[in-house]
């Protein structure tokens, strides 16, 4: 009896180990032109049984791909597309740079502030006023997220003036949706309560039983 154990790696395992055996025997075809027809024959094999990758952009191209790395880069045969070799598929991304901009209050996040500098761009008129109202409500909505007691619409204005360098000021703040109202629209989940609520019940139970 044999055990996977000890059989030969299975680079893709996902092909399978007859796949893999039949790359390994490519790889030994001296005939260049016999080991070219077995790739391809190969390739055909490789995609019925992947029949789902059909719809994938580059079908074929990602066949391709796979069965150069199956054959651990050995495998000299013709290819429709550029060969891909152990450095080029072992190399690093480049490292991506972490965005380093401070958030000034959490709860407002990135959007809300990019809004008020988009804000301020806009001359003056109707237009710029009712975008400042607009993003003074979507300010008071995000702070009664993070407090769902209480705001004071006074402190909505102070940072709305604050973020926006004292360039956008509410003048009157009864054009502010009241907190009543937003909290009606933004009720939480029920379900989502509930199932914390039976969650908590059945730990209590759980620590009763020992």
């Amino acid at each position: 009896m044999s055990y996977n154990t000890s059989r030969g790696r299975m680079i893709i395992p996902e092909y399978g180990r007859n796949v893999q055996k039949m790359v390994n025997f490519a790889c030994t075809v001296e005939d260049t032109e016999e080991r070219n027809k077995v790739a391809k024959a190969i390739i055909a094999i490789m995609g019925q049984l992947n029949p789902h990758l059909r719809d994938v952009e580059d079908f074929t191209h990602k066949l391709w791909a796979h069965l150069f790395i199956m054959s651990d880069f050995k495998l000299d045969v013709e290819s429709p597309y550029p060969i891909p070799t152990a450095e080029t598929f072992n190399q690093k991304p480049d490292r991506v740079a972490y965005p380093q901009s401070r958030i000034k209050y959490g709860h407002y996040g990135k959007t809300i502030p990019k809004m008020i500098e988009k804000c301020v761009e806009y001359d003056e008129g109707d237009e710029k006023e009712a975008l400042k109202i607009i993003i003074a409500n979507m300010m008071k909505k995000a702070y009664l997220m993070w407090n769902r007691d209480t705001v004071n619409d006074e402190l909505i204005a102070n940072q709305l003036k604050e973020l926006s360098g004292g360039k956008l000021e509410l003048q009157d703040l009864s054009v502010l949706t009241s907190t009543q109202e937003i909290l009606k629209n933004h009720k939480p989940n029920n379900n989502h309560s509930n199932n914390n609520r039976k969650r908590r019940n059945n730990q209590k139970k759980g620590r009763k039983r020992y």
